[in-house]
């Protein structure tokens, strides 16, 4: 059996080491990449950790790789690296017993995690704070940090530290001897490890519980739980704890006076601490049991050594404890071998210390529950307030909200306002330009009734007046028959000049009072032209004038046929006009583009450049005279242009004086009946 506990405690210290050489492995690998930072938080978290993992195991390298960590944070103000840079510096000289240089770090670390809202760190260290205060036997001050840590556990549901708070506080109360409130607070601890599920943990709890039971002389249960505790360590490997239990184990045999069992696992404890284990708390008490059990065996040499061992190591980290127990069995050994002079100094000792603490002890014990009690009565007290404070909050936020909604109401009826006020401007702005635009129209309406009656009085009148006329002549037999023939032809003529420009007179005037709608569709253009050569060639042909029609065949335009229909009529009814006798009107269509470009050249008497500018104005009301003094409306070329933009093109006209004018306007294309889909 020796030889499987010795390969499982080498194993044990093995994965250990493996563990914090990974941990160097990976701070090697990242110390050697060519863009390393040594400032990098990525690079200080690494230090960290591997600085924690130096505890109980190498106190110097705990110490340089902390110090390195907490330097880099320093630099760059790395709060989080601040914070466990001071925990672990603190840390290595509690384990050292130096709690004058530890308390001071501990506390500074923890201002920096309230600083930052850290809680998972606040409560690690209250942890640390509580052990510190219980080692030196202030176990008031311990309870009072190990309740607040519980408090603040629970607010971050940080189970693990729960169980290890609450554990601390059964070890106070076992440490008074008070096992009935002890094994309440433990209850409470396997409560809660159940609910982790984690049997390293559970083990460490069964460990402590196992001296508990040692120490109320129930050797039945501390043997059940220390077992199970050792065989959980030995599974996972955990050897510091392995060796703690390993320690308690020989307590138990020891206490029975079973001194060769109790020196076999003393000596199984013992081999973990020769592999580098650094605890010298628990060391102090193994030197003093096995100074016990080679006094129970009558090997006074050997316990005389160990326990000169423990109470050097015990005054080195300033453990009171430890003093008394090994100044207790020095007193023994000495007294035995007759040795009274060395065996009264450490019995003064013993009784000295062992007075200072059992006084500091009842003290303590009043102490737990007036600081229990006291810490619930500041807690109640503290809820109280905050209820208060909170009520009083809840009245500031109902009045405010009161404030709030009367504002809000305010806000909401002067933004309404402004809204029906914005509207009615905007609705007044715009009757304003409509009244403005009416306006406008109503003068162009004036103008064009003007307009209008002037063309009714000038040009229509004359040739009616003269027709009127001539017939009257006939009627009262001024004329003969033979005569009034002889007039036919002019009054023909002045027939159709009248129904011309009455029909300009009439598109004209529709489309200036926006009664006009253009209706495209597919229309054809050669179709346009030759119907309007025919209506006007007696007129061409009685000025010997020659049409030529250059269309290609059959050019399909998208227009308002009726529109597109006067703009052709007129631009030729202009060419006669404007064409001497013998003259030459051709009529042509190319295509550009999307659209056809229809031109109608003359070879008439053309146009001054001036003339080419006015031709297409609106306000235009010239009257010209053809080559034979036919009289026009001056409608035509704005009746034109009107159309040809209602239809989506252009009109522009090129002359040259006395060698002709020609006209170009532009219309869409149609596009194929049977084109393909898109």
């Amino acid at each position: 059996m020796l030889c499987v506990i010795a390969l499982c405690s080498s194993i044990a210290v093995s994965a250990q080491t493996s563990k914090r050489d990974s941990l160097a492995y990976k701070l090697q690998r990242l110390e050697s990449t060519s863009r390393f930072n040594p400032k990098d938080t990525t690079h200080i978290n690494l230090l960290v950790r591997l600085a924690f993992s130096y505890r109980y195991l190498d106190a110097d390298s705990l110490y340089s790789v902390a110090k390195r960590a907490l330097d880099y944070s320093t630099e760059i103000d790395f709060t989080y690296g601040k914070i466990k840079g001071l925990d672990a510096l603190g840390i290595y000289y509690y384990d050292k017993g130096e709690r004058k240089k530890s308390m001071p770090l501990f506390k500074e670390a923890l201002e920096l995690a309230k600083e930052i809202d850290d809680i998972e760190s606040e409560v690690s260290i209250i942890n640390t704070l509580a052990q510190n205060y219980s080692f030196e036997g202030n176990y008031a001050e311990a309870l009072n940090w190990n309740l607040k840590g519980i408090d603040l556990a629970k607010k971050i549901e940080n189970q693990e530290m729960l169980s290890i708070l609450n554990e601390n506080i059964a070890g106070l109360y076992a440490e008074q001897k008070d096992f009935k409130n002890a094994l309440m607070f433990y209850d409470t601890v396997q409560r809660i490890n159940r609910g982790l599920g984690n049997e390293v943990i559970d083990a460490e709890t069964q460990s402590n519980m196992a001296s508990l039971y040692k120490d109320a002389k129930d050797f039945k249960n501390a043997m059940f739980n220390i077992n199970r505790s050792i065989n959980t360590f030995e599974k996972n490997k955990i050897y510091d704890w392995l060796a703690y239990a390993y320690e308690v184990k020989g307590d138990i045999y020891l206490d029975q006076e079973k001194f060769k069992w109790a020196l076999y696992w003393y000596d199984q404890s013992n081999m973990l601490f020769k592999h580098q284990i650094e605890d010298d708390r628990i060391k102090i008490q193994l030197m003093n049991g096995m100074a016990k059990v080679y006094f129970g065996l009558e090997k006074d040499s050997l316990s005389l050594e160990y326990a000169k061992k423990g109470l050097a190591l015990s005054k080195k980290i300033k453990s009171l404890q430890g003093q008394i127990d090994c100044s207790e069995t020095l007193y023994k050994v000495h007294k035995k071998n007759g040795d009274n002079p060395e065996a009264l100094a450490y019995l003064e000792t013993f009784k000295t210390l062992s007075d200072s603490l059992s006084k500091d002890k009842n003290k303590q014990s009043l102490s737990l529950l007036e600081t229990k009690l006291h810490y619930e009565q500041e807690k109640q007290e503290l809820i109280e307030s905050n209820e208060a404070a909170l009520a009083k909050q809840r009245n500031y936020i109902y009045f405010s909200i009161i404030i709030l909604l009367i504002l809000s109401i305010i806000t909401f009826v002067i933004r309404r306002s402004e809204n029906i006020q914005r509207k009615l401007n905007k609705e007044l702005k715009e009757k304003s330009q409509a009244i403005t635009q009416r306006e406008a129209q109503l003068h162009e309406i004036n103008k064009t009734n003007t307009k209008l009656f002037s063309i009714i009085g000038h040009d229509l009148r004359g040739p009616i007046g003269g027709l009127q006329g001539i017939l009257k002549m006939f009627t009262d037999g001024e004329i003969t028959t033979k005569e009034l023939v002889s007039f036919i032809p002019k009054l023909k003529t002045d027939v159709e000049n009248i129904s011309f420009t009455l029909n300009n007179l009439l598109s004209w005037g529709i489309n200036q009072l926006n009664g006009v709608v253009t209706k495209p569709k597919r229309v054809s253009l050669s179709q346009l032209v030759v119907n309007n050569i025919q209506l006007l060639s007696e007129i061409a042909k009685s000025k010997s004038i020659k049409i030529i029609n250059q269309l290609p065949e059959n050019p399909r335009i998208w227009a308002d046929n009726n529109q597109i229909d006067i703009v052709i009529r007129n631009l030729l009814s202009n060419a006669i006009k404007f064409t001497p006798d013998n003259g030459l009107i051709t009529i042509d269509a190319k295509e550009k583009d999307n659209m056809w470009q229809i031109s109608v050249r003359d070879t008439g008497i053309g146009m001054a450049p001036e003339m080419q500018k006015s031709i297409f104005k609106d306000s235009s009301n010239v009257t010209t005279y053809g080559t034979n003094n036919e009289k026009g409306t001056g409608l035509g070329l704005s009746l034109c242009k009107e159309m040809v933009h209602k239809n989506k093109g252009k009109i522009w006209v090129e002359s040259v004086p006395r060698k002709g004018t020609t006209f170009f306007f532009t219309v869409p294309k149609a596009q194929s009946r049977y084109q393909k889909a898109s």
